[in-house]
């Protein structure tokens, strides 16, 4: 059974849909408010769609596929190569749309709510080294005016301040 293709693009308010209807082989452009946007396939025949990989895409993708839906998520760059015209919601769900179709196009994974909650925490401890790098360094800079000048790295930072600090 050859499945419909939809391309869809995800927005904050508004979702625009891609379709070209199997029976009639009209093509379809149609705005759907997010609220909506799961009743719409809730009563389709099982659909071949497509979105660009980017916020809450994970989400929908879930949904869609407890549905019985297929869902081929995409990279952003992948999508931006079948964009043809000026770019807005009906060109890149348009842009979806074709690109959900083209086997030779790479698509992301669809991540249950459990591997989405690991990722999550890995890229909050890399920003939390991240931003105590960011401070120790900017210690390290302000206290090299005052004369204080330590070495590079955490441990001898900590060290060199247990010297520096009045007890």
């Amino acid at each position: 059974m050859k499945l419909t293709a939809v391309g869809v693009d995800v927005a904050k308010r508004v979702f625009q849909l891609h379709w070209v209807e199997p029976e009639t082989g009209e093509i379809v452009s149609k705005q759907i408010k997010r609220a909506a946007f799961l009743e719409h396939f809730v009563n389709r025949a099982p659909c071949l769609i497509g979105m660009e990989a980017c916020g809450g895409a994970q989400h929908w993708a879930r949904r869609l596929n407890e549905m019985g839906h297929q869902v081929r998520l995409m990279p952003g760059k992948v999508v931006k190569a079948f964009v043809s015209g000026n770019k807005n919601d009906v060109a890149d769900a348009r842009a979806i749309w074709t690109a959900v179709q083209q086997s030779s196009v790479k698509s992301v994974a669809v991540k249950s709510e459990a591997q989405q909650a690991v990722l999550a925490l890995h890229r909050m401890r890399q920003q939390l080294i991240k931003f105590r790098t960011m401070q120790s360094n900017g210690l390290r800079g302000l206290l090299t005016e005052y004369g204080e000048v330590m070495a590079v790295g955490r441990s001898a930072l900590n060290k060199a301040m247990t010297d520096v600090l009045p007890a």
